[in-house]
């Protein structure tokens, strides 16, 4: 994992428009964000937990995921460089219905969930990038109910695949098929099926935990629709947050 010196709030492009709007008061946000380390596995939030912080991650992804009474779930969204994880809070509540888990180790920054709350309450600028952001997150959790519900394990894989590639720096992945089908919601044969022919399309490589993405273009040809409708809404509402994505081609340590 690189050093966490290396990392600048201004990674995560949420954050970087919002002090951006704040201009010369935004050192009263910047000089409240603490760098964290966002190890696979770690929980942010549970279900139902208070939200103490907001989490703005920088090379990290943060997985979204509704709990059900049998102990199943399946993931809802997933927040990397392009947003936050509190999203609730802004609503009017200070606990969230899901649980949010590292998808993908690396750093972030969090702050007090009451400091960017005072700023929304503002009703300026921070709350309009709020309010966007949370539109967009929205339509990428319906999108994802309609595309498990009717789209093949194979084509879900791909939009999972892609949306995670957008938020990351290179086409590399770590992340076991128990931990993808636990994200899809699905039977782990499912997804061994559907990875083992995307490889034998030549669009990955998959061995021991890591995935290497070989074919971008291929993944974008077999992916449902539902890929493009969650990645042009973010598009069209964050638009003046730089890159929003990139162009086409149970160990558990809580932090709460």
């Amino acid at each position: 994992m690189p050093q966490a010196s290396q990392h600048q709030p201004t990674q995560n492009h949420l954050l970087a428009a919002i002090l951006d709007a704040l201009g010369n008061e935004g050192s009263r946000l910047a000089d409240r964000l603490e760098s964290v380390p966002m190890l696979l596995g770690d929980v942010i939030v549970e279900s139902g937990g208070k939200l103490s912080y907001v989490y703005f991650p920088t090379t990290s992804i943060v997985s979204l995921h509704y709990l059900l009474e049998n102990g199943g779930s399946s993931e809802i969204a997933g927040v990397g460089n392009e947003g936050v994880v509190g999203i609730s809070l802004l609503m009017g509540g200070d606990t969230t219905p899901s649980r949010a888990v590292v998808q993908t180790g690396g750093y972030g920054y969090r702050l007090k969930a009451q400091i960017l709350l005072d700023e929304f309450n503002l009703a300026g600028g921070v709350m309009r990038l709020l309010l966007r952001y949370t539109q967009a997150l929205m339509t990428q959790m319906s999108q994802t109910a309609v595309c498990n519900r009717h789209h093949t394990v194979e084509q879900q894989l791909c939009r999972w695949l892609l949306l995670t590639l957008d938020r990351l720096p290179s086409n590399e992945l770590t992340m076991t098929q128990e931990l993808i089908a636990n994200m899809l919601g699905v039977r782990r044969e499912g997804v061994t099926e559907a990875a083992g022919r995307l490889q034998n399309y030549g669009f990955i490589s998959y061995r021991r935990g890591h995935i290497t993405v070989l074919d971008r273009a291929g993944l974008e040809g077999h992916v449902c629709e539902c890929y493009a409708v969650v990645k042009k809404e973010f598009t069209r509402l964050l638009s003046d947050v730089k890159p929003v994505v990139k162009p086409d081609s149970g160990n558990v340590r809580r932090l709460v």
